[in-house]
């Protein structure tokens, strides 16, 4: 009788650089391919990333020819049964590192099953990168030079050719899902993943530097949904990389991700809790009519309500306005950070525990960061010099589309502004930027007299 082995696909949607399934099939004559529903977390997940996942597991399928096993429930048990039916002696899977991931994977190695790991979804796994000392990083600055020093295996091709265990019709629980009407999701899957990384490798990634903050262009790689669902790994994506500052630029935002996945992995409270505890006593507002406000992109700061209207259209919003969004809410409307963060888990396609909630505290304030409260985006500015021309604006804002670049980023400041029912700003910066700054004093610790 042949051998079989699990491989059991989670966050690596591929079959490319994917040494975890290479273990599988080195091990076995042949391989049960397996993606295990969490009812958990879809049920938090919100319509956009659930389609997204939907298409890239019929990406996954199509690759391997129609063999994907897809169930949902319970792991440990949709495994054991697995493995008494189909006579499989081991699984296979790529290691965890986020709090859930880490305990779903334990709840199951309790059950008596053990989890053969191999790799991760990492260049670099989390806890690998330390200080002399032994401790971990706290900084992003330091954790770039020592994970560059560190560096990654190369990328390993996709197996050529995968023996795999067909699955029975009620082995193929498929989601229905599908994204909301007036959506529009970027193509998801391997083959998308591979696609777009060629067309910003051979272009866009030579003025990454200077392009990237540009949200009315088409300036970033947006890879980051491919990395979240693990459809390309971060190393292909570091393999080509070069020294020229479009290229090093780039390299540092996915040590950002590294770092961050560090920095969770070694504080998994900070999933939901802050990461410098005396913000959690911080004077914060409840949510409400402004939140609501903010939600639907209709704060009357034109910047802020581009990027809500994308998030809300596409399940993806461009970075720079990410941090614009999230100052907005921490600090114009001063209500904590884990209400914003909940409300990109909902609709963000590329949503990850670390980058989402220590990207919302780095720009909150309560974060990894030197100096951190002290920066306040101001929603105005930061359009005028990431929106000169009023694109982004237009595109998302079509009741100010009427507007010269002049005038689209203050529509109160003209006559006409507000001809096409433009909201009306729900606060006023400048008075709310000194009420933070009033709210951070309340908690600054007092100097201790020599």
């Amino acid at each position: 009788m042949k051998s079989r082995s699990i491989f059991w696909f989670r966050r690596d949607l591929r079959l490319a650089d994917n040494p975890a399934l290479l273990a599988a099939i080195a091990e076995s004559d042949e391989i049960i391919p397996v993606f295990i529903m969490d009812q958990e977390i879809a049920s938090r997940a919100g319509d956009h990333r659930r389609a997204y996942l939907a298409d890239s597991l019929r990406a996954l399928d199509h690759s391997l020819n129609g063999a994907l096993h897809v169930l949902s429930g319970d792991p440990a048990k949709i495994l054991s049964d697995l493995m008494s039916r189909k006579g499989a002696a081991s699984v296979h899977v790529a290691a965890e590192y986020a709090p859930y991931g880490v305990a779903r994977d334990s709840k199951v190695e309790a059950t008596g099953i053990a989890l053969t790991k191999t790799g991760s979804i990492y260049a670099v796994a989390p806890g690998r990168v330390r200080k002399s000392d032994d401790t971990p990083y706290k900084v992003y600055t330091p954790f770039f030079k020592a994970w560059a020093a560190h560096g990654w295996r190369p990328p390993v091709a996709a197996p050529k050719s995968i023996s795999t265990v067909s699955p029975d019709k009620s082995e193929r629980e498929f989601p229905e899902w599908v994204a909301p009407e007036g959506a529009l999701l970027q193509p998801a899957g391997e083959h998308a993943a591979v696609a777009r990384w060629k067309l910003f490798l051979s272009g866009e990634i030579d003025n990454y530097d200077e392009q990237r903050n540009l949200a009315g262009i088409d300036g970033t790689s947006k890879l980051s949904p491919h990395l979240r669902w693990g459809e390309i790994h971060p190393r292909t994506l570091l393999a080509p990389l070069g020294t020229s500052k479009g290229h090093e630029v780039f390299r540092k935002e996915i040590a950002w991700r590294e770092f961050y996945a560090d920095v969770l992995h070694h504080n998994m409270h900070t999933s939901r809790d802050y990461y410098a505890p005396r913000f959690a006593g911080m004077r914060y507002d409840k949510p409400a009519k402004q939140f609501t406000a903010w939600s639907e992109g209709k704060t009357g700061y034109p910047f802020v309500d581009a990027a809500m209207r994308q998030l809300v259209r596409e399940g993806w919003m461009h970075n720079r306005t990410r941090m614009v969004v999230a100052s907005f809410l921490v600090k114009d409307l001063h209500l904590e950070w884990q209400h914003g963060a909940n409300f990109f888990m909902k609709y963000l396609v590329d949503n990850d525990v670390a980058s989402n909630s220590h990207g919302w505290q780095w720009t909150a304030g309560c974060g990894t960061d030197a100096s951190p409260y002290y920066r306040i985006f101001n929603p105005i500015e930061q359009g005028k010099r990431f929106d000169p021309e009023g694109d982004y604006i237009r595109k998302y804002v079509p009741e100010l589309a009427h507007l010269t670049k002049a005038e689209i980023h203050e529509p109160w400041l003209h006559e006409d502004g507000y001809k096409h029912a433009y909201s009306q700003r729900i606060v006023d910066h400048a008075t709310e930027r000194l009420e933070s700054l009033e709210r951070l004093a309340e908690i600054k610790v007092p100097t201790q007299e020599s």
